[in-house]
């Protein structure tokens, strides 16, 4: 958005925090932020509000806006199927139509009234499933026939902190099962020092890149290890057989198996209804379980195989009818500034 000219009012690392203990410090200053937001748009009178995620945010801000006549208009529906169902009672109160990502998404928000559109997932038009593996390799030294493992730990300063250690462990213990293994980690301006402090002491140096890069690395390597999260979808879509990862602090995770009412972390699991791709979450985040789900999927290709099939089921549930998810979105938001 930023390169399509969006100034924004402040940094979006600011909100990137997740987790009971990690936003309580920091209430204060998104008040702040939510109290000025809603004050920049009511002094712009826009013709219309599209909130993007964020819930927490946006929909505060929404809620400052209530009869200031600009249209809302919410891009991603809260995962009221997941935990809190009823969220969607209070979204129908603040926003004038929703976007979802999901196909089985629209009945819980019509059924208390707000109009939604089903649009599809923007990771199919991402281009995650169109890196050049062979020119990533050839580009950063990496032999053709070498094993590649590629590493994510998340895009919040928080996920980074505690799974750069767990994810270092691992690769320790893969280093010495897996002759000749390299590294990529793929990684934000955002959090992007915090990540190069914490590979320091990893055993094998991974090969650091931007954005710009991720999807060569994803065509370049053989399995990843990820956080949990949006990630799990354009690894879905690379075809990459994956480890999913999550660790928490204790208070955030019990508080979390008592809100939750998914069977899984992962997106892909959730739309194939089995675990397609490994699991391993807060206690059960360790460097051994991860390094034995990646080896097997390094060195079992019926594994790797079965894996990337669950993936494109799930894929292919996004975009039914081919029609690119931005330009549902862009429709679904000109209607409603029309029918203003």
């Amino acid at each position: 958005m930023t390169a399509q000219g969006l100034d924004s009012l402040v940094p979006l690392s600011e909100l990137s925090v997740m987790g009971l203990a990690e936003v309580v410090p920091r209430i204060p200053r998104i008040l702040s932020l939510i109290r000025r937001t809603a004050a920049d748009i009511r002094a712009r009178q826009p013709d219309v509000v599209v909130t993007i995620d964020a819930p927490d945010f946006c929909l505060r801000v929404a809620k400052k806006l209530r009869g200031a006549g600009i249209p809302i208009v919410h891009f991603v529906a809260p995962t009221v199927w997941a935990w809190k169902p009823g969220r969607a009672k209070k979204i129908a109160r603040l926003a004038d139509h929703l976007l979802v990502l999901y196909p089985f998404e629209p009945p819980y928000f019509e059924r208390e009234g707000l109009s939604c559109t089903f649009v599809g997932h923007p990771v199919v038009e991402s281009g995650a499933n169109s890196g050049n593996g062979p020119g990533f390799r050839q580009a950063h030294g990496i032999a053709p026939e070498a094993p590649v493992i590629c590493v994510l730990p998340g895009s919040r300063g928080t996920e980074v902190a505690r799974h750069m250690p767990i994810f270092g462990q691992a690769i320790e213990r893969l280093a010495g099962h897996i002759p000749g293994l390299r590294v990529i980690l793929p990684t934000l301006e955002s959090v992007g020092d915090m990540v190069s402090a914490g590979a320091r002491g990893w055993p094998l140096q991974p090969i650091i890149v931007d954005g710009s890069e991720k999807y060569g690395a994803f065509a370049a390597a053989h399995v990843a290890i990820a956080a949990s999260g949006s990630v799990a979808l354009e690894l879905a879509a690379a075809r990459l057989p994956t480890v999913t990862a999550y660790k928490t602090n204790p208070i955030t995770a019990w508080l979390t198996r008592r809100m939750v009412r998914i069977r899984f972390a992962n997106l892909v699991n959730l739309m194939n209804d089995r675990e397609v791709v490994p699991e391993f979450v807060f206690e059960a985040c360790t460097p051994g379980n991860l390094a034995s789900a990646a080896e097997r999927l390094l060195t079992d290709p019926n594994a790797a195989r079965d894996q990337v099939k669950g993936m494109q089921n799930a894929i292919s549930r996004l975009n039914p009818d081919g029609d690119p998810p931005s330009r549902r979105a862009g429709r679904a938001v000109l209607d409603v500034i029309a029918g203003k």
